[in-house]
């Protein structure tokens, strides 16, 4: 039997001769002696109760309680709109095709916004002031009636462009 099986074991055998030495004495009732004795023995259980109870816990590992107490534990993950950004630039740069179809229209989005909400310029409906404050290189990129490459398998525009071309936006 190991030590901590005979713990509770020892102070209970304990507990019963300090009951014997208590009655041979009797410096209070008996009633009072064995009131004392059942108390001492149920605290004796109670905490070999509580000593099991968590070892098993710990055996067992956290419990549902622990585990939501700390959390569970995320890894961080990319938001799926930066990787659709991020994808649509990569692809932009490689495919004229899809820069003139998913890359250019999200940009021209921005651009009608930070227009809008910075000048009180609306893409389509002033296209002069726009044109004034986009730049002719930025204009000719993100003007609504650019039409389709000859060649939609052609280059797209290379990185660096497409880089000045955000910058620009920026400053809106």
């Amino acid at each position: 039997m190991n030590e901590e099986r005979r713990r509770p074991l020892t102070l209970a055998a304990l507990a019963t001769v300090g009951l014997g030495v208590a009655l041979g004495v009797r410096p209070v009732s008996v009633s009072t002696i064995l009131a004392a004795y059942v108390l001492v023995l149920t605290a004796i259980t109670l905490a070999a109760l509580a000593r099991s109870a968590r070892s098993a816990a710990e055996w067992q590992g956290a419990s549902e309680f622990e585990q939501a107490l700390h959390g569970a534990v995320h890894t961080p993950v990319r938001p799926p709109e930066l990787v659709r950004t991020e994808r649509d630039i990569t692809l932009g740069a490689a495919n004229a095709g899809h820069l003139h179809a998913r890359l250019l229209p999200i940009l021209r989005e921005v651009a009608s916004a930070r227009l809008a909400a910075h000048h009180n310029v609306e893409l389509g409906r002033r296209p002069e002031a726009a044109r004034a404050l986009l730049g002719e290189e930025a204009w000719q990129l993100l003007r609504p009636d650019l039409p389709p490459p000859d060649d939609r398998n052609a280059a797209g525009l290379p990185l660096r462009r497409i880089r000045v071309l955000v910058d620009t936006l920026e400053r809106l």
